[in-house]
Formats: C-alpha cells, structure tokens, sequence
C-alpha cells in the first residue's frame, strides 16, 4: 500500500535535539519522522529525557530542545513501530498527515482549564486541555496562547515546556476520510493570572465547552486518554511542590 503525505499533512521538519545541561552542546539530534515517537528516538540510541527545556522555530519547521542523560545499559535499538492494517482509499492510497499542536496545563486560583471535544471530534463529549494546531509561521507559544483565547477567553502566561506526546494510527478521520496520522503534542505550563468564567469564543469549531476544574476533585473529570495521561504524570507533582507562578 502506497502512502503518500496528504494536503494537509506536515510539510516542515521537527527536530529533537538532546543536551546534557541547559546551554550544553547538542549530544543527540534527531528528525521525527512521520509516526515516530520522540522519546522512543532518543531511547534508541541510549538517551533518556530528563526535561524538556525549550520549543524553537515556526511552523511547520521547530526543534523541541530536551536535557538528557545516557543510559548506558541500553543498547541501539530500532524503536518498534505497531502497523496498523486499513482498507485502501479509492486511489489504492492513504494520505499522510502528522500535525503538530501545543497545549496547556492552565492553572488559576480558579483550579484547572478544561475544555470539551466537540461532535466535530473523534472525542465528542470528553474533556481536554485547552489548546490546538500550530499555524504556519506561528511558534508553539504563540499557538496554545491564541488557542487557549478562541477555546476560553482567558489570558494564560506560560511559564516552561513539560513535556512531549507522540499518538499514531491510521484509520478514520471524523470526515469520514481514511488517512494515516501522527499526532505530535507539545504540553506547556501556564498560568492564568486574572480568570473569569471560560467562554468558548471560536463557536462552532471543535471545542464545546469549557469549565474551571477543582484541582482536588480533577480525576472525576471524563478525560480523553491521551489528557489524562499528560496530567496524571504532571499535575499532582505540580500540585504537591505548589509552583510558584
């Protein structure tokens, strides 16, 4: 089966680039292809991420910039790759699309952001972080500020990037359309200083609702799987050591 990149596919490059200390020279830097996962990249030639620290560049082309440190006991290894069997388009092919969006963990007095999948989604009445696609000639910053705006109507300060996700699998689009896509999310953490009641303001769109989550109660919540991995990794730690923002 033919896969060739679709028209809305990922046209540009990202980049990870491993450093053993913040302004180190670079020990590692990798291309992410199309469905690989970043972390698997570095772990395969014996790295391990310590902590991301900075995303550079517009889009389509950024370089994620992580502190790592090597693992000896790991041999190089091709990370393993799950191929998914489909049925062929119409044309014998599957367009190709891997895109590349920001998040937030916001955090206010307020308690937590969190904003509803939409029936335009593959995830239509789940919960989510607020955030979105990156647009071209637009940094990740830029991109989860305007997106957590159209999603919430609130004003978030970023403060660092935490972490990296990496999702593939070919299937369905919620159009309809076959096609095979690389889901690459990059999670920040912000701060909304001054919060009022979310509104969604891009009506229509793949958001439905948005809501301030108690940070003690944040579990109840009907999270998408890939969310509530990213907070049950990061929120309670960032909760327990109560970052000072």
């Amino acid at each position: 089966m033919l896969v060739r990149p679709g028209p809305n596919g990922h046209n540009g490059e990202v980049r990870i680039v491993g450093v053993p200390v913040a302004g180190g020279p670079a020990v590692i830097d990798r291309l992410v292809g199309h469905a690989e996962d970043p972390v698997a990249l570095l772990r395969a030639d014996g790295y391990a991420i310590r902590r991301l620290l900075s995303v550079t560049g517009l889009a389509p082309d950024l370089v994620v910039t992580a502190q790592v440190s090597r693992r000896h006991e790991w041999t190089a290894r091709l990370a393993r790759r799950r191929r998914t069997r489909s049925p062929q388009s119409a044309s014998g092919e599957i367009p190709r699309r891997q895109r590349v969006a920001a998040y937030a963990i916001g955090l206010s007095d307020s308690g937590l952001l969190a904003t509803q999948f939409s029936d335009r989604t593959a995830a239509a009445g789940l919960w989510g972080l607020p955030g979105g696609g990156l647009l071209t000639g637009e940094s990740a910053a830029q991109a989860v500020v305007r997106e957590i705006e159209e999603e919430t109507s609130q004003r978030v300060r970023l403060i660092r990037v935490l972490d990296i996700q990496s999702d593939h699998w070919v299937g369905q689009s919620p159009t309809g359309q076959w096609e095979d896509f690389h889901a690459l999310r990059l999670i920040y953490l912000g701060r909304i200083d001054h919060p009022t009641r979310p509104v969604v303001v891009d009506v229509g769109g793949t958001t439905a609702a948005a809501i301030w989550v108690p940070l003690g109660h944040w579990r109840q919540v009907g999270w998408s799987a890939g969310h509530r991995a990213i907070l049950g990794r990061h929120l309670d730690r960032l909760i327990r050591t109560a970052v000072e923002t």
